[in-house]
């Protein structure tokens, strides 16, 4: 027999290996089944576990320790429970030992954890610092950081709207320059067609007074042919002319006629300046009322698109919030409908059972009227049997002499049995028979 002790504390477990034991009988030698006990026990506050473990063997018995017998192969030996019981007395012994040992190491550790433990708290710091008196230094450092932090977002976010101000007010500014430049451009356009418009007219004006001048050269020739002409009849006829006065009257009469065409000219310059300027001045008021009415039409577009984005998004929640809804309420018409289903199943195995329970119940109501039939048959049965029995004794009374009568019964109306009619003379013993049926339903 091997038997193996295991003791578990701090240190780990220990394990004691005894022999095997092999016994003789009458017949020869017996091997027993091989059996190994194990036995565990924890430190201070643990557990003790014993387990045994048997071989395959055969041939004679052995009983098992600890006070219980085991007998795998039938028979007690005795001197192997003996043996068998000194060696767990040793091994209980030695584990309690072991176990005495290892409570007193343990105590002995918890003295040095305790030595050791003062040691460090003696020679540790004897009180340590207060540093109560900082913390109010570091909540009004932690305040003024978190309001430089608070007046940095602010800047920052100042800084940012007045770069949005400012590229807004540079947009504004921009385009309100590009569409002066695009006016002033048409003005120009316009003012270079009325320029070249006065240039045309000018050099119709030029090429008319080189006409003029030209006709009045020739007039001029021709005067002088004819003066010269007429000198030679003058001096014959009549007095000569003044020439110098006609040439002033000549001269004095176109200067008075390009005086009026210059007059008209710059009447009706300046009458095309005053007709353009009205319409600068109405074009610009019209793009002023127009640019005005271009930022409203900016700003009403980026309401409604702000309003279309939240339209397009409350859109999207109200149909995600349908489909939702779409989903739970086919979920519960699914669960309702199996509900249904299931009602209805049941209601129409109700009405099956109700079917059933009425056959049922018409078949009892047959079954009893027959059963009532059947007792009542059985009552009348019964009665013409207890007239004759009671006619049969009252005929053997009067045929006997004399003597003791003794009536008994074997059994009753119900099951059947017999009379015994003991007199003087004969017994006389009367079986009535009852015959019941027995019907299953």
């Amino acid at each position: 027999m091997s038997v193996s002790v295991r003791t578990t504390s701090s240190k780990g477990p220990r394990t004691v290996t005894s022999k095997s034991i092999i016994t003789k009988s009458r017949g020869g030698s017996t091997i027993f089944p091989q059996k190994a006990y194990s036995v565990y026990g924890g430190g201070l506050g643990g557990s003790t576990r014993i387990s045994s473990r048997y071989g395959g063997g055969y041939g004679g018995g052995c009983g098992g320790g600890f006070g219980a017998g085991i007998m795998p192969g039938g028979c007690v030996v005795n001197d192997f429970q003996l043996n068998e019981k000194a060696t767990m007395q040793n091994l209980k012994d030695r584990l309690a030992s072991y176990l005495e040992k290892v409570r007193s190491l343990e105590a002995a550790n918890a003295i040095l954890e305790r030595q050791i433990r003062e040691y460090y708290e003696k020679k540790g710091p004897i009180a340590q610092r207060d540093y109560s008196h900082y913390w109010n230094t570091i909540k009004d450092l932690k305040d003024k950081i978190k309001n430089a932090t608070i007046h940095n977002a602010n800047i920052l976010l100042q800084i940012d709207n007045s770069k949005l101000a400012h590229n807004s007010k540079s947009v504004v500014m921009r385009q309100c320059v590009e569409s002066d430049i695009a006016n002033l451009r048409r003005l120009l356009d316009q003012t270079t067609l009325a320029r070249a418009d006065l240039e045309m007219q000018i050099k119709g004006l030029e090429e008319e007074l080189a006409f003029m001048k030209k006709n009045h050269q020739e007039e001029l020739a021709a005067l002088r042919s004819q003066l010269t002409g007429t000198v030679n009849v003058e001096v014959v006829a009549a007095p000569q002319q003044d020439l110098n006065k006609v040439l002033e009257e000549v001269r004095a009469h176109y200067e008075n006629i390009i005086q009026k065409h210059r007059r008209e000219q710059e009447d009706w310059f300046k009458d095309k300046t005053a007709g353009l300027n009205k319409e600068v001045a109405h074009s610009t008021e019209i793009i002023q009322t127009s640019r005005s009415q271009v930022t409203e039409l900016r700003n009403t577009l980026q309401s409604l698109e702000i309003e279309l984005q939240s339209q397009l998004s409350m859109k999207a929640a109200l149909e995600n919030s349908l489909l939702e809804t779409e989903a739970r309420y086919s979920s519960m018409l699914a669960g309702y409908q199996n509900q249904i289903n299931m009602l209805e199943a049941e209601l129409a195995q109700l009405r099956a059972s109700i079917e059933q329970q009425g056959r049922d119940y018409a078949l009892l109501l047959d079954i009893k009227a027959r059963l009532e039939q059947e007792i009542a048959t059985y009552r009348n049965l019964l009665e013409n049997q207890d007239i004759n029995m009671d006619y049969v004794i009252l005929s053997c009374g009067s045929q006997s002499s004399g003597g003791s009568h003794i009536i008994t019964s074997g059994g009753s109306q119900s099951s059947g049995g017999s009379h015994i009619i003991k007199t003087g003379g004969p017994t006389i013993q009367i079986k009535q028979t009852t015959s019941t049926s027995h019907r299953t339903y």
